[in-house]
């Protein structure tokens, strides 16, 4: 498994290796509410998106996460960001995680596209036999978006994390494995309209 910066290209967005050039695109489309589930505290200025975009490309020097930024077809411009963590070559598998997007463009065809790309990344070019996913529990609509695209419920890490503000958080883990992978894709490129 030879994970390395790649770009996939679909019909509404390209996924390309995460550099500083994306900093301002991505504070044009921050939200605050983003956030609140997330282990990096809030992104309230375009500095503290420069902190979190060094952060995620120190991340990636060690090997075990590879980000993306978004970048919307019809703009080109950056909307959000997502990334490869915890890859784990000798077992076969990686997490798809740290996702999110600007407001105007969830609940549209982008996440459903971006993990299309990433998962099949994943099981046919890296030979993945695992993906995982994981969220805070609280988080309706990421869960609700992990199991839209066909990921199946594992369980519940209790008091897995502390978040900036010291709450305690419980993780809920999905996954998706090799054998259910042709049915997801056939069910996402249905949805995508491939």
């Amino acid at each position: 498994m030879d994970v390395r910066p790649i770009t996939l290209s679909g019909r509404i967005v390209r996924l390309e290796p995460l550099t500083l050039v994306h900093v301002h695109d991505l504070f044009t489309v921050n939200d605050p509410g983003i956030w609140k589930y997330m282990l990096y505290g809030d992104i309230q200025s375009e500095i503290d998106m420069e902190n979190w975009v060094r952060d995620m490309l120190q991340r990636a020097e060690t090997g075990n996460d590879l980000p993306f930024a978004v970048i919307h077809l019809g703009t080109g411009k950056a909307i959000g960001a997502t990334r490869y963590l915890e890859i784990r070559p000798q077992h076969k598998g990686l997490e798809i995680g740290g996702t999110w997007y600007g407001f105007e463009f969830q609940r549209t065809g982008v996440n459903t596209e971006c993990k299309y790309l990433l998962l099949k990344h994943a099981f046919e070019n890296l030979g993945c036999v695992r993906v995982q996913f994981k969220s805070d529990s609280r988080n309706e609509k990421s869960i609700a978006a992990i199991k839209r695209i066909g990921a199946k419920p594992e369980g519940v890490l209790r008091n897995h994390m502390v978040l900036p503000d010291g709450t305690l958080r419980h993780s809920a883990y999905f996954s998706i494995l090799a054998s259910e992978w042709p049915e997801v894709r056939k069910t996402l490129e249905t949805k995508l309209g491939y």
